[in-house]
């Protein structure tokens, strides 16, 4: 394939990252450089650096984009169910589900290849939509008494804990009796956000014993 520099700026922004998506998929962070890359998207070499200043900033547009789709995942789920109880269940299966469908993605977005996410405002700023919408999940809720009144930003960091952790044992392989089919993944993130649920409930009111 040869290579040309001929692509709009946004056309050309989108197909590096894309390009970035596809050699982390196969090759994990590990594996990635600008250069292939650059020959993947089918430009130059110095291409790439037209809008990234280096590695880490198209690393972080991937896991922007990461956090965009795995946001859009959780809305789609908040808007469609209306009832809080389930929504809150759902949105936990939501995650799980992107995670283990996106595992290259889902370790760019979490982990250390990015050394400082503050540093790459549009990043921060999916992220921060992404944990918002949990947010906004517990604590409709909480209004609605699906959940006991402790401080919304506790129980939206137990959420994310339970679920962020369950997708990183699913995707790390570190259950070995689950995670081996899509229905089991779903069967195993419907039980765990059930229980979290149950954590997470009004507890039950204590009944005196008569005299």
């Amino acid at each position: 394939m040869g290579t040309h520099d001929g692509a709009g700026g946004g056309n050309l922004a989108a197909a590096l990252v894309q390009a970035a998506e596809g050699l982390i998929t196969e090759r994990g962070p590990q594996g990635f450089s600008l250069r292939e890359v650059a020959r993947r998207a089918g430009v130059s070499e110095a291409a790439p650096y037209w809008h990234f200043a280096n590695k880490e900033a198209l690393l972080a547009a991937v896991a922007e984009a990461g956090f965009s789709d795995l946001a859009a995942a959780m809305e789609g789920m908040r808007r469609r169910i209306k009832d809080p109880d389930r929504r809150l269940r759902e949105i936990g299966v939501a995650y799980v589900r992107f995670a283990v469908a996106h595992p290259a993605h889902f370790r760019i977005m979490f982990g250390p290849e990015i050394a400082d996410k503050a540093a790459h405002p549009a990043l921060k700023e999916a992220a921060k939509q992404a944990f918002g919408l949990l947010v906004s999940v517990i604590t409709d809720a909480r209004r609605g008494g699906q959940v006991r009144g402790s401080g919304v930003e506790e129980m939206t960091v137990a959420a994310w804990a339970l679920v962020h952790g369950l997708s990183a044992l699913l995707i790390d392989r570190q259950l070995e009796r689950h995670g081996h089919s899509a229905r089991e993944v779903e069967t195993l993130a419907r039980r765990v956000t059930r229980l979290l649920q149950t954590g997470l409930g009004p507890r039950p009111a204590k009944v005196r014993g008569g005299g």
